[in-house]
């Protein structure tokens, strides 16, 4: 009889999957509420705070729990899926895997994964009070094609 292929996840991959899993809430986190320290590298003051909020924060942590596991069945059984997120004020965590697991940069190749990216932008979408992101343009389409493009277990840098 064939040896039946466990479909749990390893303790490293959960392990990695929760990393990846914060880094993705805290990018989130950033683009809801700041405009600029993405690092807290000074004291957050007021200037640093958006005075608008678009976007809701609750729906967000549960978007980005899916779209992690998602990927990571991918990843492991090859899968040809994508993962559709509707509009809504959850684009931040979408907005936030797409560019942490580099299928944002498909689509906006000038688009670096470096906090130059983050300060260069962040001060432009200031001066539009109504757009989402802290420091990205809005995708094209309701849903990136991430899941075609699902990044490889790979923690991503601290700050």
């Amino acid at each position: 009889m064939p040896k039946k292929r466990s479909t749990h996840a390893t303790n490293a991959e959960l392990q990695s999957m929760d990393k990846y899993w914060r880094a993705a809430n805290y990018l989130t986190a950033c683009q809801l509420y700041l405009l600029d320290n993405p690092l807290l590298k000074e004291p957050l003051t007021a200037e640093h705070i958006k005075k608008k909020i678009v976007g809701h924060w609750g729906t967000c942590p549960g978007q980005n729990f899916i779209y992690t596991h998602l990927n990571r069945a991918i990843k492991k059984y090859d899968l040809d899926m994508i993962y559709i997120s509707g509009p809504g004020h959850g684009g931040n965590a979408m907005v936030a895997q797409d560019w942490l697991d580099g299928s944002y940069q498909e689509v906006y190749p000038d688009i670096s994964q470096d906090l130059e990216a983050c300060r260069s932008s962040s001060s432009a979408s200031a001066s539009r009070a109504a757009s989402p992101p802290m420091w990205l343009p809005r995708p094209p389409a309701p849903s990136m094609k991430a899941a075609n493009s699902a990044t490889a277990w790979r923690t991503p840098s601290a700050p």
